[in-house]
């Protein structure tokens, strides 16, 4: 595929602390360590967003486990996220509605004037405590659909739209002072120092991009064609701005990750807080339909309807480096702007 000329980046940008409404008190069970929740990110949902967060439960109650386009025999009864980890890592959880009808399910909880969405569990906190001071603490977001974005400016031409959307955060601690912290994006993503990243007190500012959820450090377009670049314009853009304020943290699960037995454990003690759906290797939605499926389309080989993701226990989280290792470069941005020219880290 050929790609639109690069861009010239915009100078460095210098981001003051952002003023945002009062948020509620954050609800968390005891033990989670209280950097974990004092660093916690803030997500901008973008102003035309049309999927928003949510519930984790009603994905499994919206879809059927399939594989190879069949229903799964003998399926748990009920099943939901305590017998979620009964099904193979082959299944993929598939809407039970014609997807192109956007049923209600998928556009997901409208927030309140405090960023909670309401009835509604959307985010997972999991923390890795490696020993010595050193923590890596995961803030998984989850939304019932990927909407691709358009291509080239090309309304009719779209790619990556998916049933299922797990995108993250993760903040690098040592001995409980925040580090780096990564941008989930699509395949790839991007880390920068926290010192340099934009703040509410202390906690660091997302942007989510319109329908494709992928996570930012700063607000505007961001043309995403080639790993590593974020670019203000091209042939792949998502797009962000400061429109919807979410608090993850106010509807969230809690767990401890203990990587030598891929474990989970909730912090919560009452036994309410669900655990057996972290350890579903499986896809969170529909199998990449076929060519010979009237609602799919191929163009350079690209799929507009995508196969769902995997979940959170498939996001490296015992990874070594701030990014994951998925063959690109791992850049720890010391500055903030569209794309780093200098003063990099490796």
């Amino acid at each position: 595929m050929h790609f639109f000329p690069l861009l010239s980046v915009a100078a460095t940008l210098v981001v003051p602390a952002t003023a945002l409404p009062k948020l509620q008190q954050r609800q968390a069970p005891t033990g989670v360590p209280d950097y974990v929740l004092n660093y916690a990110p803030l997500v901008y949902l973008y102003s035309g967003e049309q999927y928003f967060p949510s519930d984790i439960r009603a994905q499994v109650s919206n879809t059927i486990p399939e594989i190879n386009f069949s229903p799964v025999a003998n399926v748990a009864n009920p099943l939901d996220l305590n017998s979620l980890n009964t099904l193979s890592q082959d299944v993929y959880l598939t809407s039970k509605d014609d997807i192109t009808k956007s049923p209600a399910w998928l556009r997901g909880v409208k927030l309140d004037g405090s960023g909670k969405t309401n009835n509604a569990v959307t985010a997972a906190v999991i923390v890795n405590d490696k020993g010595s001071g050193n923590v890596d603490a995961f803030y998984m977001y989850f939304y019932a659909y990927n909407w691709g974005g358009i291509v080239a400016g090309i309304k009719s031409l779209q790619f990556g739209n998916h049933v299922g959307d797990w995108e993250h955060n993760m903040i690098r601690f040592s001995s409980g002072v925040p580090q780096y912290i990564w941008y989930s994006q699509h395949s790839n993503g991007e880390a920068f120092k926290y010192s340099v990243v934009e703040k509410s007190g202390l906690r660091p500012i997302v942007y989510s991009a319109n329908g494709s959820h992928a996570n930012y450090a700063i607000s505007g377009t961001h043309d995403h064609t080639i790993p590593n670049l974020n670019l203000p314009a091209g042939f792949l853009e998502d797009h962000t701005d400061k429109g919807t304020l979410w608090d993850p943290l106010l509807s969230s699960y809690h767990y401890s990750y203990t990587p030598s037995g891929n474990s989970f454990t909730p912090y919560d003690t009452t036994g309410t807080t669900p655990v057996n759906w972290l350890y579903f290797n499986g896809r969170w939605g529909d199998q990449e339909y076929p060519t010979s499926d009237k609602r799919q389309v191929k163009v350079f080989g690209q799929a507009k309807y995508a196969s769902g993701p995997t979940g959170p226990a498939d996001k490296q989280l015992n990874r070594s480096n701030v990014c994951p290792d998925n063959g690109q470069e791992c850049i720890l941005r010391t500055i903030l702007v569209p794309k780093d020219l200098g003063e990099l880290e490796r």
